[in-house]
């Protein structure tokens, strides 16, 4: 038996899989609008830590990561804005003001904030791919677990999002 007529015929079957991947991650990239514009945003005077809805994350983690749920917007543009606040065991307080664009699948840090609850805003803060391994992985699992729906805002509030955030974590507590 001649083994060409099936080489020729996995070649072929892999080259179209490979244009039908192009073909979908080109779609996906004509989707964004080339018009589109971020609206401004700075960080909330202040946030809270004595009700942070809680993102699930892995069990390794020593601290407690939530978010301030006051916090939570979805401007015209898009993006869902949030406070992300870490606590450690010690009591030690971390936050970051950032946003998420579902449509792009990118996150973006605006400010920090330690202990002293002061933000410091990020010079030239710049979008990042959600599955990267720059940003942080509570982004990502805040995306998966309720901010994000495909490529677009989970709900058409904060208070949907929330909703899906609170279930997503079962009984609130985090694992």
């Amino acid at each position: 038996m001649n083994p060409m007529p099936l080489m020729r015929a996995k070649i072929a079957l892999s080259m179209t899989a490979c244009l039908l991947m192009t073909t979908q991650v080109s779609a996906q990239l004509a989707d964004l609008d080339p018009d589109w514009k971020e609206l401004q945003a700075k960080p909330p005077v202040t946030f809270r830590t004595d009700s942070l809805v809680p993102i699930e994350m892995p069990r390794y983690l020593s601290v407690n990561v939530g978010i301030d749920p006051d916090s939570l917007t979805i401007s015209s543009d898009g993006i869902v804005r949030y406070v992300v606040v870490a606590v450690s065991s010690s009591g030690n307080v971390n936050a970051a003001y950032e946003g998420i664009w579902c449509r792009a699948g990118e996150v973006k840090t605006y400010a920090r904030a330690g202990n002293d609850r002061q933000w410091d805003l990020v010079p030239n803060p710049e979008w990042q791919k959600l599955n990267d391994s720059r940003p942080s992985m509570h982004a990502l699992a805040l995306a998966r677990q309720g901010v994000c729906d495909g490529r677009s805002a989970a709900g058409a509030s904060p208070q949907a999002i929330l909703r899906k955030l609170k279930l997503s974590s079962g009984d609130g507590s985090q694992r």
